[in-house]
């Protein structure tokens, strides 16, 4: 025996919505079915009292057997580990799981759509009619357990549905690659699920504390909303009422009720004093939303450990973690100051919260300090600093940039919003203010991907920043050729619709900033370009170097292989230059006008399947953020060899619980050494210890 491939169907009260391992507090296994390399699959019914087969118990014990599940390691791993009926232990290190080797490459994680995608036949695939039979047995179905004997005849049909998960199981291991599903892949496969086995501490009263409040908010507000409005609504979330109560009795012509619209009412001086009260009970019931405390509650095991939050390759374009669960990766950013997050935490847990801060703005600020250190033990943090735009420049070959971030680390160079600022405007960088750093940092973040002024936009938007004030400022400071190239593509970009709402000077001006940007990173801007040239010549079957990358194409799959040896994969590529109009003025960071190649993935909106097209600065956002997944997961081993218990990984931030004699520095040293790959990279990181997590 060789290969043993397996899947379980279980049984439990706790819904699995809270995370496998709540689930698994109170699991049973009903059907394990399974399969001896390429034997026809079987299965062994746990109900009716048969003993294990013997095959099943040898490549389960036998060291030498590849185990092989769907999502194996995460569920079916943990419910052999905690099962009422079923204990065996399953060393991770055995474990093909199919899904994870899918993600690894660039496809999407759900067996059936794998059996569409990859073509299983139609006999092997997996049965459609199964998740109704997984509504009637795997848990309470309308308010009764239905079993193999109150329902024999759909139990027959369960089993074989069990039997052809593991058939397309098998079908798909078979055609996916292997390129990213290495040895080393495997390890780190492996330390990834020590982290989700670990979990992190959580501190339930503060998180309960939190729910407690908002409710009591929300009923206040009910109170108030019948009272303001005659008892016409009981509810200040009754958005579609309370807009149209609005209207009609006050005429005040509200389009609907995002957070925006009812501030910029609110700041109406006309603004009838009902109509202000209850706008300001309607954001105060939004704000009082606390769904991620009751995440956080219903899925933290007895112990106050909350596990299962990452997932290994998740986001499947680049490799990086995705959240699971708690969805740890999108917290929002506090609005309070640390110091009142630390006085409100008891005040929060105490019940006079109201005396620290406003009460939605501390819950929300507070929500990182419900992760916290064991006794004898503080959370040591380190996160690594401006890593995508260290890693852009290394692979586009910026060197200017590289020395200026080497010269900033070792503290004789200067900040690099406020150099980016000055190689711009042509700006002594020592004399840019901190207005102007500002507008370095946004255009860091917004331009080096090929954004122009829609991606400028919105993280302006994030940082406060006045536009059209912005405009004026920049006016006097940008050079006369890029404001003229950037007035004469004005209104190529009003066809297309692709102003963003702006005014023209402002538009024109975040233009004239785009391009000087540009025009001071010759190397990141060549490499855009060079990265659309090489896909194209790589579909085209020439093995093409741009960079440090290298591209090739495989059967249908077009490949970028990274300075690791790791692979991003786009299945399904084609060149489809001929499609577009491509003129030298045109952005393709501006316009719907996108792509010079295309290919199969799952649209980060729609969350489907389909043709997806792509461009340079695409690309070249792919390749930093995955060569960044590379500089974090490379640490990882050698993190958890000297003592740090990583419990999770947030971006680009490791946050781990260690000894009191640890410190962040020797977790920023981890961090920052250099991988044998990654050979003039400039790397550094920041860090903290504290007994709570927090946004540092």
């Amino acid at each position: 025996m060789k290969n043993l491939f397996c899947d379980l169907e279980t049984y439990s009260n706790i819904d699995i919505r809270n995370g496998t391992y709540a689930y698994c507090e109170d699991v049973e296994v009903l059907i394990f079915a399974y399969a001896v390399d390429d034997e026809p699959a079987k299965v062994w019914d746990l109900t009716s009292g048969a003993a294990m087969p013997d095959e099943l118990h040898e490549g389960l014990t036998d060291p030498s057997v590849r185990l092989v599940w769907h999502n194996g390691a995460n569920f079916d791993r943990t419910v052999l580990m905690h099962a009422k009926n079923l204990r065996i232990p399953m060393p991770i290190e055995r474990i093909d799981d199919t899904m994870v080797m899918a993600l690894s490459h660039g496809l999407i994680g759900s067996l059936g759509g794998l059996c569409d995608i990859l073509h299983v036949p139609q006999d092997k695939a997996k049965d459609k009619h199964g998740r109704q039979l997984i509504q009637k047995f795997c848990k309470l179905y309308r308010g009764r357990r239905c079993t193999s004997e109150t329902d024999p005849e759909d139990w027959a049909h369960f089993k074989e549905y069990a039997r052809l998960d593991v058939e397309a199981m098998r079908e798909i291991w078979k055609k996916l690659p292997r390129w990213n599903w290495r040895e080393y892949d495997r390890q780190l496969f492996a330390i990834d699920r020590r982290i989700n086995d670990r979990g992190m501490l959580i501190d339930v009263e503060l998180a309960q504390s939190c729910v407690d409040l908002a409710n009591t908010i929300r009923d206040e507000n009910d109170v108030r909303t019948s009272e303001l409005t005659d008892g016409q609504l009981a509810s200040a979330n009754q958005r579609d009422a309370l807009l149209s109560y609005l209207n009609d009795t006050y005429a005040v012509d509200l389009k609907d009720m995002r957070r925006t619209t009812i501030k910029e009412n609110l700041a109406k001086e006309d603004l009838p004093p009902v109509v202000s009260e209850l706008l300001t009970v309607r954001l105060s019931s939004a704000k009082a939303s606390v769904s991620k405390y009751k995440k956080l509650i219903a899925a933290t095991n007895s112990d106050h450990r909350l596990r299962g939050c990452l997932q290994f390759r998740g986001a499947s374009r680049t490799g990086r973690f995705s959240g699971r669960t708690f969805q740890p990766q999108n917290l929002p950013r506090p609005t309070l100051k640390q110091e009142i997050i630390n006085l409100g935490i008891p005040a929060l847990k105490e019940g006079w919260s109201e005396l620290v801060a406003e009460p939605n703005a501390l819950m929300s600020s507070a929500l990182r300090s419900v992760i916290c250190a064991p006794e004898g033990s503080h959370l040591v943090v380190a996160d690594l600093s401006n890593i995508e735009g260290r890693v852009l420049a290394w692979l586009a070959g910026e060197e200017w940039k590289l020395e200026a971030f080497r010269q900033a680390d070792a503290g004789a160079g200067h900040d690099l919003y406020k150099l980016t600022y000055g190689r711009t405007f042509g700006v002594n960088p020592a004399e840019v203010t901190k207005q102007q750093r500002q507008i370095g940092k946004v255009e860091e973040l917004a331009l080096g991907y090929r954004g122009g002024v829609g991606a400028f936009k919105t993280f302006a938007s994030a940082y406060g920043i006045d536009l059209d004030e912005l405009a004026r400022h920049v006016r006097g400071a940008i050079a006369d050729d890029l404001w003229r190239e950037a007035e004469s593509s004005y209104d190529w970009f009003l066809e297309k619709k692709a102003t963003r709402g702006l005014s023209k000077e402002t538009f024109i001006a975040l233009d004239a900033i785009k391009r000087g940007w540009r025009q001071s990173h010759p190397a990141i801007s060549a490499f855009w370009l060079n990265l659309e040239e090489g896909c194209v010549r790589a579909i085209e079957g020439e093995i093409v170097k741009v960079g440090r990358l290298i591209l090739d194409r495989q059967g249908s799959w077009l490949r970028m292989r990274l300075p690791s040896g790791r692979y991003l994969c786009y299945p399904g590529a084609r060149d489809i230059r001929e499609t577009k109009d491509l003129g030298e003025t045109k952005d393709l960071g501006e316009t719907k006008d996108l792509g010079v190649i295309s290919f199969l993935g799952v649209d980060q909106r729609s969350r489907k399947w389909t043709r997806i097209s792509t461009h340079g600065g695409k690309l070249a956002e792919n390749a930093t953020q995955a060569v960044a997944l590379d500089v974090l997961a490379e640490a990882m081993p050698r993190i958890e060899a000297e003592g740090f218990r990583i419990v999770l990984s947030i971006h680009d931030e490791f946050i781990t619980e260690a000894g009191l004699d640890k410190t962040e520095r020797d977790l920023v040293r981890l961090m920052t050494t250099t991988p044998p790959w990654g050979q003039g990279l400039p790397l550094n990181a920041a860090g903290f210890t504290a007994d709570r997590y927090r946004k540092d």
